[in-house]
């Protein structure tokens, strides 16, 4: 069993990232793979952290997007074995009653258990050189790091041929656009999509929907962004347009069926909501940190809002189903990647914050 590895560490809210060497106190306990991190997304959530006013513990090991391949199981009794390649998506519970029903995404213990401490068993599972603790795992993973000691239920099987290194962020990132409009839209031919926000999660909206067969409109203020979201099949909208809502109306034959915001700019959300069709769905999928005013008749005639998380997913149905559309051409996720060593982390964050990169992947 590998004890000590290298990971990358955040000591405090305002610092850098550290590369160190961390011990593990132990190797996976029942229901548990320790798994060799092959890639790992970086994703906005970590970058948030510096901004969560002391809620999510430090010093962590943060990360969850990860993917890699497994190296030891704890129990028989896990589903998996030496050598499977997984990608390693969100924590729950398992026990309470939306996990029960198929909807792990809103578990009661979601915040705790990914946000803001882990289980209580977690705790100082590593420790820094000088033996001192370090806060329990990210998102059930801490997987900006060499290796990740996980719950075997955060883990999904993946086949050996696809690149393991880029899976990572089918875990969060990409599975939250995707999932917003395969699961909660269920969009499909005919339909009509528009996305405000081209980043990675807009992005990989705009792809299922091209794959879905969704007529679908990207709307954001970056010309490249823009570009590449017509290269996946969008109509572009810059999102300085004026009579914006009026715009993607015109695009999409008198509304959008479905708008999903990544934005979290209350102005871009009541643009959307004007943008929908009567019986319109617009789904928010970033937490809006001031109150959200709604423009009188916003919601008339069956328009509805509300927020999506994790891209209301069962991980372990959807990352399949988003390889396997990979595969066939449908869902090109590896053109939203630029890679960089994990000695390399702060340069990525310094890039994914000025929008120079769509969504890092660091590879220890």
């Amino acid at each position: 069993m590998t004890t000590g590895f290298t990971a990358a560490v955040l000591r405090s809210y305002g610092e850098r990232f550290s590369l160190e060497e961390v011990t593990l106190g132990a190797g996976p306990a029942d229901g548990e793979l320790l798994v060799r991190i092959a890639g790992c997304g970086m994703c906005r959530t970590d970058l948030a952290v510096r901004r969560s006013a002391g809620r999510s513990p430090l010093p962590a090991v943060l990360g969850h997007e990860g993917a890699g391949v497994v190296v030891e199981t704890g129990g028989a009794g896990t589903g998996f074995g030496t050598g499977d390649h997984v990608v390693l998506s969100f924590d729950s519970c398992g026990q309470c009653r939306t996990c029960r029903a198929a909807a792990p995404a809103y578990c009661d213990s979601f915040a705790s258990l990914n946000l803001f401490g882990g289980r209580e068993e977690d705790a100082a599972r590593c420790t820094d050189a000088a033996g001192e603790g370090l806060a329990p795992r990210w998102f059930g993973q801490s997987s900006f790091a060499e290796y990740a000691v996980v719950r075997a239920r955060n883990a999904v099987r993946v086949d050996r041929s696809l690149p393991i290194e880029l899976l990572g962020p089918l875990g969060c990132g990409f599975l939250t656009g995707a999932g917003a409009v395969l699961n909660t839209f269920g969009a499909g031919p005919g339909d009509t999509v528009a996305v405000f926000g081209a980043g990675a999660v807009g992005l990989a909206a705009v792809m299922a929907a091209t794959a879905a067969g969704a007529v679908t409109v990207a709307v954001d203020r970056h010309p490249e962004r823009l570009a590449l979201a017509e290269e996946l099949g969008a109509i572009p909208v810059h999102g300085s347009s004026a009579g914006l809502p009026e715009v993607v109306r015109r695009l999409t034959d008198a509304g959008a069926q479905y708008a999903l915001d990544s934005t979290g700019s209350p102005q871009l959300i009541n643009d959307a909501l004007q943008a929908l069709r009567p019986t319109g769905h617009l789904g928010l999928v970033a937490r809006t940190h001031t109150a959200l005013p709604l423009l009188p008749g916003s919601l008339d005639r069956g328009r509805k809002i509300s927020h999506i998380c994790e891209g209301d997913a069962v991980p372990g149905l959807l990352i399949p189903r988003l390889t396997a559309l990979w595969q066939a051409g449908l869902f090109p996720f590896d053109r939203l990647i630029r890679t960089y060593p994990l000695d390399g982390i702060n340069e990525a964050e310094r890039d994914c914050e000025a929008g120079r990169v769509v969504k890092p992947v660091l590879i220890p």
